[in-house]
């Protein structure tokens, strides 16, 4: 069932659907439960969790072999720590988790044409699995999107529609299209957030089914941030793990709402203003799931952390320099994992993993336009 998250009303999982009548989110309600020992016969995709996922038929699965990416264990900020290298999915951000658990349950409903907004990887992504079911997407997003992420969903054959204004103005444009087309958006479908356990569930299954004491994400609408949560729940309720980790928002100091509400005892996160952030993917003045991002974080014993585009922009060569090559907005978990290690909030002999969300080659404009004007050159 989907149900509610305000007012509690059910919904059958056969007829599309992407919000409640009351205009509240909705969550993906009870899906059954994988095996463990099931897992070591399939493929190494997020599909081997199938069942927690909600799709009812098979045949209807599209996938582009996103999932089970590599947990590594290095040092970084002079500590050491797990990365979760995730902008290893197959269109260079997790963002693919949702997209292709979304997109099946789209094909299993048999919807045709869909209307997405996105600061740019929720678009590329979802753009990519539409392609791969014979949907028709029309993808919106902000004019001043890295050309990386639009490039990638013109070339993907969606219809790129870029909005002058803010990441707000732009789904705005796309909420009014959607009068009259379906709405796959990642910050609202239930499927899309279903998708975004998954890491969680690989998380565990990576380190033998036994959980870190901490996961550092960055949070803008909170998808990733919340289906985490979800998913240790679900591992713990079914006794496949011992513990809940203590999860991590990281958000940008130039936009900071999910600080801000939290900092503050609220239960929901009201709009703030914002300035321009280096962080783009996590510029979101409010998050649709605000009550649930909030209950994730106390639920989990977690915190909020904001880190400086200064702090972001310095994490991205110390990562380069381990091979490692990602967008801003990835550079913001690693950056606060540093903060938090350094002022002892996380105790060094805690095992933390950080989520790596975006690829760099996504953001190279960006990055390219910053690095050269720091030494006088024309980029």
């Amino acid at each position: 069932m989907l149900i509610c998250s305000n007012c509690g009303t059910a919904f059958a999982t056969n007829q599309p659907r992407w919000r409640c009548d009351c205009g509240a989110y909705l969550l993906l309600q009870d899906p059954a439960m994988f095996r463990r020992e099931a897992l070591p016969e399939r493929p190494a995709t997020l599909w081997r969790y199938r069942e927690a996922l909600g799709i009812d038929r098979q045949d209807d699965i599209v996938s582009l072999g996103e999932g089970f990416t590599p947990l590594t264990e290095t040092v970084f900020g002079g500590s050491h720590v797990l990365l979760k290298v995730d902008y290893l999915c197959p269109t260079g951000s997790y963002k693919d988790r949702g997209s292709s658990v979304m997109v099946s349950k789209l094909k299993e409903w048999g919807i045709g044409e869909i209307i997405e907004d996105s600061s740019g990887n929720a678009g590329a992504s979802i753009a990519a699995y539409a392609s791969a079911a014979k949907i028709r997407a029309d993808i919106y997003i902000p004019a001043g999107t890295s050309e990386g992420k639009a490039a990638q969903i013109a070339m993907y054959g969606a219809n790129l529609n870029r909005v002058p204004g803010s990441r707000e103005d732009t789904a705005r444009t796309a909420w009014n299209a959607a009068a009259r087309t379906f709405y796959a958006s990642h910050n609202w479908s239930p499927y899309f957030l279903a998708g975004m356990k998954t890491a969680a569930y690989e998380i565990a299954e990576q380190m033998s089914w036994r959980v870190p004491e901490w996961v550092v994400t960055p949070a803008g609408g909170g998808g990733l941030l919340v289906g985490l949560f979800l998913g240790f729940a679900d591992l713990l309720n079914a006794g496949f793990t011992q513990s809940m980790p203590r999860l991590v928002a990281v958000q940008a100091a130039a936009c900071d709402p999910i600080f801000r509400a939290w900092s503050g005892g609220l239960t929901d996160i009201p709009a703030v203003g914002k300035r321009a952030t280096a962080a783009e993917g996590i510029s979101v003045a409010k998050p649709v799931r605000g009550k649930a991002i909030l209950q994730a974080i106390r639920g989990s014993r977690g915190l909020v952390h904001t880190v400086s585009d200064e702090r972001v922009w310095a994490a991205l060569p110390e990562l380069g320099r381990m091979g490692i090559y990602v967008e801003p907005t990835a550079g913001a978990a690693p950056a606060a994992f540093a903060d938090l290690r350094k002022d002892g909030t996380i105790p060094a002999s805690d095992t933390v993993v950080v989520m790596l969300t975006g690829s760099g080659l996504k953001a190279t404009d960006k990055i390219v336009e910053h690095f050269f004007s720091q030494v006088g050159v024309d980029a």
